[in-house]
C-alpha cells in the first residue's frame, strides 16, 4: 500500500523537479509553489512537513508544477501581485507589476507632502491599476484616471479599484494615451512600453511569454510611448504639476531630454532598490 503524500515527501519531489529543469533556488521555489497549492504560508509548508495532502491539492499542485516548468511566473499562475502592500487580480492583458515600478509611488509621495490635499492623479498606460490605485491609498481625499489601450486592461484596472476600496475617487478609460484629455491633473504616473522592437525575442521567458506584448514594446527605440505621452502631458498639468514616469536601463537620458524638449523641467532621476536609474521625475515651469 502506497504511503500517503505529505508536504515533506511532496516538497522534495518539486524541488528535484524544478532544480533538474535548471531552476535557481529550486527549494524556495518548490515551498512557494506548494503553499500557492495549499493556500497557506511558505511559513506554514516549512512548520507542517508531516501534513497530509488530499487527493485535490495534489492535482492543484500538479497544474501549478507544469505550468512553472514551462516558466510562467507564480504571479501568473495566481492571478495576482502585492504592489505597494495591496494584492492586484491579474489578466493576459495585464502588465506583471515589479516592485522597481514602485519607485515612481515614492517620487510622487515625496514631491506631495500634503497626505490631506485633494490631488488629481492620472495614471497612463495603467494596466492593472497599480499605480493609481496606491496614489489612492496614500491620499485618502484625491481622485484619479487611469487611461491604458487595452479595453482588457482598463477593466481589470477598474475591478482593481473596486476591490481595493477607492472606485469611488477613480475613473478608467480606453484611449491613445492622453490625446483625447482635457482636464487638469496635479500628478501624471505613467509605465509605458520600453522595450526596443529588436530586444523582445531576447527578454525571458517568464517576460516574454506572459505579459502582453502591447505592454512590452515600446517601438524601434522603445521609447515610441514616452514621445507619445510627452506630446500631450504639459498641457494636462498646472503650473508646477508633478511628471513622473519609468524608464529603461539606459534610457534615462534620452527620456529626460524628451522631457526637456517638451516644455517640462527635469527635476530628478531616480534610482530603484538596485540602483538602477528607473523614474524621472519633471514639472511643468511656472
Amino acid at each position: 500500500m502506497t504511503p500517503p503524500e505529505t508536504i515533506g515527501s511532496i516538497l522534495g519531489e518539486v524541488t528535484a523537479a524544478l532544480g533538474g529543469a535548471g531552476f535557481g533556488d529550486p527549494r524556495r521555489r518548490a515551498r512557494r509553489l506548494l503553499a500557492a497549492a495549499l493556500g497557506v504560508s511558505s511559513a506554514e509548508v516549512f512548520a507542517h512537513p508531516d501534513r497530509i495532502i488530499t487527493e485535490d491539492e495534489s492535482q492543484r499542485l500538479a497544474d501549478f508544477l507544469r505550468r512553472a516548468l514551462a516558466h510562467e511566473p507564480l504571479s501568473r499562475i495566481l492571478e495576482a501581485r502585492e504592489f505597494w502592500g495591496l494584492e492586484f487580480v491579474l489578466s493576459p492583458d495585464t502588465l506583471d507589476p515589479r516592485p522597481e515600478t514602485e519607485t515612481l509611488v515614492e517620487a510622487v509621495i515625496a514631491r506631495l507632502p500634503d497626505r490631506d490635499g485633494a490631488y488629481r492623479f492620472l495614471d497612463l498606460g495603467t494596466g492593472s491599476g497599480c499605480l493609481l490605485v496606491a496614489l489612492l491609498s496614500e491620499f485618502l481625499l484625491a481622485s484619479g484616471m487611469g487611461v491604458d489601450r487595452s479595453f482588457g486592461a482598463a477593466t481589470m484596472a477598474r475591478h482593481n479599484a473596486e476591490r481595493l476600496g477607492v472606485a469611488a475617487r477613480a475613473r478608467f478609460l480606453v484611449g491613445d494615451w492622453a490625446t483625447a484629455l482635457a482636464e487638469s491633473f496635479d500628478a501624471i504616473v505613467a509605465n509605458p512600453p520600453y522595450i526596443a522592437a529588436g530586444d523582445i525575442a531576447a527578454l525571458p521567458r517568464e517576460v516574454r511569454d506572459y505579459d502582453p506584448l502591447l505592454a512590452l514594446a515600446g517601438g524601434a527605440d522603445g521609447l515610441g510611448a514616452h514621445r507619445a505621452i510627452v506630446a500631450d502631458a504639459p498641457r494636462l498639468l498646472p503650473p508646477g504639476g508633478i511628471f513622473a514616469c519609468e524608464v529603461g536601463i539606459g534610457q534615462d537620458a534620452a527620456v529626460a531630454a524628451l522631457l526637456t524638449g517638451g516644455g517640462l523641467a527635469v527635476e530628478a532621476i531616480v534610482p530603484d532598490l538596485a540602483g538602477i536609474a528607473r523614474c524621472v521625475v519633471a514639472r511643468r515651469k511656472s
